[in-house]
Formats: C-alpha cells, structure tokens, sequence
C-alpha cells in the first residue's frame, strides 16, 4: 500500500522573501500587552545586529506601526508589497500601512482577515531576515489557526501578567501550539510591578506572581518579567519603542541564540 501523504495547509513565502525564523508571539486572553513583547523581542533582535521584520496579525486591532512611528501607504511592483522601514531599520506590515485612513476601523469577518494574513506572507516582499515575528491577536481563533498552519512558525512565545488567570492564559496558547506541533521558545510575564521611585522596592499591583510555579509546570522557559513603567508608554505613544533598553527579555534573546544557532548565519 502506498504510504499516505501528509497534507500541508502551509503557503508558499513570496519570492523575494528569505526568512530563517518565523516567532509568534501569542496570549490566552487580550490586554496583557503582547504588542509590547513583539516590539521589545523585535527592537533587542535588532539591536544585537539581526535582520529583523514584524507581521502585524493582529488585524482589527493593530498598533506595531504606531510604536515604531510608521506610516503608510505601503507600495510596492509587480512583485508584490514592500513592507515599512522603521527608522531602526525593522520592515513592518500591517493592515493600518495599507488603508488610506490608519484610523478606521476594520469590520471584516473571520475568513476575510485570515485572508489578509495569508497575504503578508505571500504578497509581502520581505526580502533577507533573520527573524519575523508574528504579532497575532489575542485568543485561539481564526488568525493563530490561519498562522500556525499557513506559516512555518518555528516557535513561539507566550505574553501572560500576573493574575491568577496565568495559568488558564498559558494553558489555553500552550495547548493551542502542542496541538498544532508548535514548540514553545517560553513566556514572559508582563506588567510585574511597579518598582518605587524612592527605595527600589517592587511593588506588584496584581498580587504576587505566579510565572515562575506555572513555567515549572509546562517546563517551559521564563524569558523575562516586565515591569510597569511611564517611559515604556510614552515610548510607545512617541513611536519610539525601538530607542528603549529592553534588558528584561535578555533571556530570551540567550534562548532564541540557543535554539536557532545554526540557522541565520549571522550568529
């Protein structure tokens, strides 16, 4: 009998792109900051001297070109799309660089959207990068599911804070990339305490954080914890998050040298 193949949902990159790693950064639930993450995975990456790009999935509500203080309208030939260039450099696509108001809302179903994800990855011209990261929306709907089987997402990172609901928050996006035979590179727990001006002290407005006990039980790695500050916001609002220090997500970069060492050939 002959063997059975196996079917691939996975599409093919646009010619002029050359990719060695795919990242989606995820979360159970929304507002927990997973743009921030994406940006400040992207701007380290970027700083260590990689070639870096952020495909903004998160359709109906993206905010990856404000925080880098880019503007469209995207163009491109008849090749395909040219994503932005940040002014550090990060190429970016989202939805927002191709509408004529960045300010309108996006009203599209489901399949519509997976669509216009789809189309990122096959009509955009990314060109050499080391890696991309994938901003995706919050939860386990039509866009993961449309990125976890269009793209060859190589591994990704979990966003979560520091309620009790981490643990359904990791447990869902855990499950969700175990399913669809997606390594998990780890979590990062953001907003993890506001440390005070006057002695240096952590304060932890949500409660004590259980990051490190649920990272124990998946046997993932924590690859940083974030705390509350003005200045990322206003760096964020200014489209200059790519000018901040992001030392807190330090381990991650050491996880992402580790596991994809052999692959960019800039390492």
């Amino acid at each position: 009998m002959a063997e059975e193949k196996k079917t691939s949902f996975q599409e093919e990159a646009n010619p002029n792109s050359h990719i060695a790693h795919v990242i989606g950064i995820v979360s159970g639930k929304g507002g927990v900051g997973k743009s921030f993450v994406t940006a400040g995975l992207a701007s380290m990456m970027r700083k260590a001297g990689k070639r870096v790009g952020i495909l903004d999935a998160d359709i109906t509500g993206p905010s990856i070109p404000k925080m880098y203080g880019v503007h469209g309208p995207a163009v491109g030939d008849e090749q395909g799309t040219f994503p932005v260039e940040a002014k550090d450099g990060t190429k970016i696509m989202s939805i927002n660089l191709l509408l004529e108001d960045e300010e309108a809302p996006v009203i599209w179903r489901g399949p519509v959207i997976a669509g216009a994800v789809k189309q990122f990855w096959t009509d955009v011209q990314w060109g050499e990068l080391d890696y991309l990261f994938v901003d995706m929306p919050p939860g386990t709907g039509d866009v993961p599911l449309t990125v976890f089987q269009s793209l060859p997402v190589d591994g990704i990172v979990i966003v979560t804070s520091p309620q009790e609901i981490v643990r359904l928050i990791v447990k869902k996006a855990y499950r969700m990339a175990e399913m669809m035979g997606i390594p998990v590179l780890g979590v990062v727990e953001n907003y993890s305490y506001v440390k005070c001006p006057d002695c240096g002290s952590e304060i932890r407005i949500y409660g004590d954080s259980h990051i490190e006990e649920v990272a124990g039980d998946w046997n993932i790695s924590l690859l940083g914890r974030i705390p509350m500050d003005r200045r990322f916001a206003e760096a964020a609002d200014n489209g200059e998050i790519f000018l901040l220090e992001h030392d807190h997500l330090q381990k991650a970069q050491e996880v992402f040298a580790r596991t994809f060492a052999d692959g960019d050939g800039q390492e």
